[in-house]
């Protein structure tokens, strides 16, 4: 299976207000051609995922790729890391979902390695996590040990659905912004998710909008120094609404992108999706900026 995008799919990037990502012209919209596509690719994405699950369970170690020198990358990440070469030897987190582990990230790991990103490794929190403020805890820990590994002060962390969560919020109230340059949220229900009314556990109330973890992070952030991008699609099945997986907080270097039609397991192996991921942490992206992004069709 291999990373997908298509003309129908390229993300958009805002900074505005919320975006409308209402269907226009009800079931006939759902019937797009577009939008049939991603549930397709969402469908078969999942299937896939299954299988890799349980590859997936331990939690893999920074190893960095020594073959990754600056001027021995190909002519196309060697454009990427033009204004800044010393970009791609800073370590890249990535932090996958609940009920998930690291292999949702197979092939973001693989894209960012290619695209010429030295240290990328990924952490699994345990499947029995309770509570939001422990996971991010926990996150910070692990990044401390990135660090006094590497010898880096600073680190980039990519976040999946709950893992973008996490993240956010141990950079807003533990700190976290101190160790963490950026973070890009995929389908990160940042304003919470109505689905998750149906299941009752502890974690899962945290993710209803108006929780009390969620009105933690609407509170104020003065100097927060982490830029955030958040990537959200219009066709995201678990994150409901979907505009709830946009950053919108005044005191936070937020920059929202837009996806249409990719499902929200999707969005870890959507192409156009891991070519903002990587311009987002080589730094070509800035919070601030709005742009329409192309991507190649598969």
């Amino acid at each position: 299976m291999h990373p997908t995008s298509d003309p129908g799919t390229s993300p958009e990037s805002h900074t505005g207000g919320p975006a409308s990502v209402a269907p226009r012209g009800g079931f006939r919209a759902l019937c797009s051609p577009a939008v049939l596509a991603g549930g397709l690719t969402e469908l078969a994405w999942v299937g896939a995922h299954v299988l890799m699950y349980p590859l997936g369970t331990r939690t893999e170690h920074l190893r960095p790729d020594l073959r990754v020198r600056p001027g021995g990358q190909p002519p196309t990440a060697r454009a990427l890391f033009a204004a800044d070469p010393l970009a791609a030897r800073i370590p890249v987190l990535l932090v996958h979902g609940i009920v998930d582990n690291r292999s949702v990230f197979t092939f973001m790991r693989r894209s960012l390695t290619r695209r010429g990103f030295a240290q990328v490794c990924s952490w699994n929190y345990s499947p029995l996590l309770h509570d939001v403020a422990r996971g991010a805890a926990e996150l910070g820990e692990h990044i401390e040990r990135i660090c006094e590994l590497t010898g880096h002060e600073r680190v980039h962390v990519v976040g999946h659905s709950l893992g973008g969560l996490i993240a956010r919020y141990h950079i807003q109230r533990q700190g976290g912004d101190r160790r963490v340059e950026s973070l890009v949220t995929l389908g990160t229900p940042h304003q919470g998710s109505l689905w998750a009314h149906v299941l009752p556990t502890p974690l899962v109330r945290q993710l209803r909008p108006g929780s009390p973890v969620l009105r933690e992070l609407a509170e104020p952030a003065p100097g927060c120094r982490t830029a955030i991008t958040a990537v959200y699609s219009n066709l995201d099945e678990i994150v409901v609404p979907t505009s709830s997986g946009r950053c919108d907080h005044p005191d936070l270097h937020a920059r929202n992108v837009l996806v249409r039609g990719v499902g929200h397991m999707s969005l870890s192996m959507h192409r156009g999706v891991a070519d903002e991921v990587a311009a987002t942490l080589a730094g070509i992206r800035r919070p601030g900026t709005s742009a329409t992004l192309a991507t190649d069709v598969a």
